[in-house]
């Protein structure tokens, strides 16, 4: 019974992602200019239209991923390439189109598109130029992640040790200020606990995390979001789109996988191997494989559970990683074909009709639409 409801409201429901890491992962395959990317067939990346459309996934936000060590030029020219790859994917595939609204994700939902809007994941792309954000903005970028895993000119990183701005940097709160002003939601995944307290204090819109779950199930792991970062979140009528990676929703999981990264590491620096070699991926997976690390569906509808228990139905949303967590998604949620089994718990666990809804969709699309009412551009 619950399957079919499942089914039922899949097919009556946008489904939106906040965060799926597929540039990336046609960068990394070679296919950064080939205009004729086959995502039409099965593959054995998270994502391509037969896995989406068998889990009914309209709306994954497409993150344009700048790796740390890019920085100022280099990083707003790759950044541009994965925009262009985007465009590409879109202009030779009657199945995609581009969005820029929620009022564009509907119209093509109701064409039966999947929608592909946009966000940078490191706002080292926009350098120190400010006018780069409208840049970007008018390149259809609809959210910027400040930072990535170290910290840059804008903010500190939850994943650097060394805390250079103790929150955000001059240019950063001025950023901050600006993005109110253009339109493009501020998103709060992956900066230190500081500079998501300078965010909030700053910030005259709804700001996101598109891709955080819960510190409570991995107690002293920045990079999730502490119950009083939840509080603040839903008193500013933001989001939080809920990251399934098993490190990120389960505390065994998130230790394990910390203990592989480490003998990873040890291993490949023994062999003086560079960090993206097959030979190191290979050696990552036998790890894995020996230690079953993997957290399950029901953890990940434990951070969703927490979260309405503690603020409520109005500030929950889905922000899968997908593409960007490697060997490491919970059972039952592998790849985007997996929406409806997330909808089927939901149901299982007394989720309402018009909860599910607002999770599906309807509260990341409200932070969006308020981000763009009077954006001055």
């Amino acid at each position: 019974m619950n399957k079919k409801k499942a089914d039922k409201y899949s097919k009556e429901f946008i489904i939106a992602d906040g965060h799926i890491d597929l540039p990336y992962r046609l960068f990394k395959e070679g296919l950064l200019y080939d205009k004729n990317i086959n995502l039409n067939r099965e593959t054995i990346g998270n994502f391509d239209i037969p896995k989406a459309e068998k889990g009914r996934l309209n709306c994954p936000f497409m993150a344009i991923y700048i790796p740390s060590e890019k920085l100022e030029d280099e990083a707003f020219a790759f950044a541009n390439d994965l925009i262009d790859l985007v465009r590409n994917l879109i202009n030779y595939n009657d199945k995609l189109n581009s969005a820029y609204s929620p009022e564009d994700v509907i119209k093509n939902f109701k064409k039966n598109l999947i929608s592909l809007p946009m966000g940078i994941e490191n706002g080292s792309a926009i350098g120190t130029n400010i006018d780069n954000l409208t840049y970007f903005f008018n390149r259809g970028i609809r959210y910027i992640t400040l930072a990535h895993a170290k910290n840059n000119q804008i903010c500190d990183s939850s994943y650097d040790d060394e805390k250079k701005w103790n929150g955000l940097s001059d240019f950063g709160k001025s950023l901050v200020r600006k993005m109110n002003e253009v339109g493009m939601m501020i998103d709060v995944s992956h900066v230190s606990d500081d500079a998501f307290l300078d965010i909030m204090m700053i910030t005259n819109k709804p700001v996101i995390a598109s891709h955080s779950s819960p510190r409570v199930f991995t107690p002293g792991f920045e990079r999730n979001l502490s119950d009083k970062m939840i509080e603040l979140i839903s008193k500013n009528k933001g989001v939080i789109l809920i990251n399934f990676g098993s490190s990120f929703v389960n505390s065994k999981s998130n230790k394990l996988f910390s203990e592989i990264n480490k003998m990873t590491e040890k291993w490949r620096v023994q062999k003086q191997l560079k960090k993206d070699s097959e030979e190191v991926e290979k050696y990552k997976d036998s790890l894995i494989n020996k230690l079953n690390p993997f957290a399950d569906l029901e953890d990940v509808l434990d951070a969703i559970d927490h979260v309405n228990n503690l603020v409520g139905d109005n500030f929950i949303g889905f922000g899968s990683d997908y593409e960007g967590l490697g060997n490491s998604l919970p059972k039952n949620l592998k790849d985007v074909s997996a929406y409806v089994n997330l909808i089927e718990g939901l149901i299982e666990r007394g989720y309402s009709s018009q909860s599910i809804e607002k999770i599906c969709y309807k509260n990341f699309f409200r932070v969006w639409n308020a981000n763009l009412q009077n954006h001055q551009i």
